[in-house]
């Protein structure tokens, strides 16, 4: 899906009511910081250059001490414009800040965001418990409604991040903080931990799909739907499954019911794997199966020892799970 939304990791370039509240403020910053750089070698030419003297040097051979009167006002006029600037940005941020605090409107739509060393759960929450589903580091929201983000780690601090969709918002252990977010434009949006939370920090991407609120809803009844029944091959390889991974993963609709690893209902509805570390094709998920150690070295799935057609079968009914 390519739009004016797909470029990573943009911070200068914001979609939605909130996150360009965010960077009006934070175009003026920087332009502000640019101006403070640029006057202040501005004047430090100016001074160095008032500074030379053609004075004869004096018989020691040094040149002798000139003290010019005015340094005082230099230094008051300095510090006044330093306070009038700092205290407007003060202000200008803590209106941003009371300004991105709450949703335009109630949010309809509630999602809880779970961090774990190192991939994003993403928990669709309902008032009817047939309406709560799962997925994993890639999140769907229908476009101009805004979004409900309840977040909290299951292990070390993270940090959420979508720089085009607003500010960061720590996960605590013990805790949970409740923002919210919105896109006004359908696309797809990058997002990474920002908060260093160990060896695989930087493979701990997500993907945040904005669309439009029919193509959402079509998401969200696929999503709720448990996986189709396996037939004939599929199901010796539904039986491996669930013995072998299983007790780590979910697959709703069968007896596979493990919630140490990702849902993997609809994993092959998703772009990526291993929190972006992968593309979804048959090579890298054959390799994850394999020897998930290989591809994200410290990650908490472990090597299964898996013979060829072991492997083969696990992998062809993971392939059907769309």
């Amino acid at each position: 899906m390519q739009t004016p939304a797909s470029p990573p990791m943009n911070y200068l370039q914001a979609f939605g009511d909130k996150a360009e509240t965010i960077s009006v403020l934070t175009w003026a910053l920087l332009w502000l910081s640019i101006a403070v750089v640029a006057i202040i070698a501005f004047l430090t030419v100016v001074g160095v250059w008032m500074r030379r003297t053609s004075l004869e040097a004096s018989e020691a051979g040094r040149e002798p001490i000139v003290r010019r009167g005015g340094g005082l006002s230099w230094i008051t006029i300095g510090v006044s414009v330093s306070t009038i600037a700092l205290f407007g940005a003060m202000i200008w941020n803590a209106y941003t800040m009371a300004a991105v605090s709450k949703p335009p409107r109630d949010p309809a739509i509630a999602i809880e965001v779970i961090g774990h060393q190192w991939w994003w759960q993403f928990r669709y929450k309902s008032d009817d418990p047939t309406k709560i589903f799962d997925t994993a580091n890639e999140a769907h929201i229908p476009t101009g409604e805004p979004i409900r983000l309840e977040v909290r780690t299951e292990d070390v601090i993270h940090s959420f991040w979508i720089p085009a969709l607003g500010d960061k918002l720590d996960l605590i252990p013990g805790q949970t903080n409740v923002s919210w977010f919105e896109a006004d434009k359908a696309g797809v949006y990058r997002g990474q931990c920002a908060e260093y939370c160990g060896r695989q920090h930087a493979h701990m991407a997500l993907m945040v799909v904005a669309e439009a609120p029919d193509a959402f809803r079509a998401w969200r009844e696929a999503q709720l739907r448990p996986a189709e029944k396996p037939q004939g091959a599929l199901a010796a390889g539904a039986t491996l499954f669930t013995g072998r991974c299983g007790a780590c993963h979910t697959v709703r609709g069968t007896l596979a019911g493990g919630k140490l690893g990702p849902d993997l209902t609809h994993i092959m509805s998703r772009s990526g794997l291993a929190a972006g570390a992968l593309s979804n094709n048959t090579a890298s998920l054959t390799g994850w199966i394999a020897d998930p150690q290989s591809m994200k070295p410290g990650n908490k799935m472990p090597r299964l020892e898996l013979e060829a057609p072991e492997l083969s079968r696990i992998r062809n009914f993971v392939q059907s799970l769309k």
